[in-house]
């Protein structure tokens, strides 16, 4: 892993260590197979939370790093949410969150970021608290809202994008930035893509009760 982390290539004047690469490049490939919800998307999480985890921990961004942790233990939990087949076709049966449920998300994105800021700073675990914070914990949320099927999961990856462009391109992640930029294009297709799902699905499931 010390290799990967070390060595690496240059593009545009900036030198992109292996693990970094590789790992932006898996965590690309979730955004196109969540879409699809395609049970891949968990295993290659997976892979990309290991070569993060290596990169950030070289960054001194202790948010970030221990973000991966907890992806990890959520993307076990994601694989084996959608390995249930509760769709017929795919693997998780997609639906927007009831009220309660985006209070629930809204709630732990505000005082888990609180949270986790304060632990960081009293840690001095990061240079950039309060961003890392909001970005480990809407990964979470977003994770774990992924995990359940809710449409909402991709509005909460648009506001971690919109502070990790600018961190990344602070801590001199410039192909991470990149990827993060590319990420919100997709995030938005991949919104629109389950929305679309989401209200096939609630007429289907009207349609039904009312035979």
């Amino acid at each position: 892993m010390d290799v990967l982390v070390t060595e690496g290539l240059t593009l545009f004047g900036q030198k992109i260590s292996y693990a970094e690469l590789f790992g932006q490049l898996c965590a690309l490939a979730v955004v196109f197979l969540a879409q699809r919800r395609t049970l891949w998307t968990w295993p290659v999480q997976v892979g990309a939370t290991v070569l993060l985890f290596a990169v950030y921990i070289s960054a001194d961004l202790g948010g970030l790093a221990t973000r991966q942790v907890v992806i990890f233990a959520i993307s076990l939990y994601g694989w084996w949410a959608w390995s249930r087949k509760q769709d017929p076709v795919y693997g998780v049966v997609v639906r927007k969150a009831t009220g309660v449920e985006r209070l629930a998300l809204l709630g732990a994105m505000v005082v888990g970021t609180v949270g986790v800021a304060l632990i960081l700073k009293a840690l001095d675990a990061s240079w950039a608290p309060w961003p890392d914070a909001w970005i480990f914990v809407g990964t979470v949320v977003a994770f774990a809202a992924q995990g359940r099927g809710l449409v909402e999961f991709w509005l909460v990856w648009l506001a971690v994008d919109a502070v990790g462009v600018p961190l990344q391109f602070a801590s001199g992640l410039y192909f991470s930035a990149a990827v993060y930029i590319v990420f919100s294009v997709l995030v938005v297709r991949g919104l629109l893509d389950w929305l679309r799902t989401a209200d096939r699905h609630r007429a289907a499931d009207t349609a039904l009760k009312g035979a």
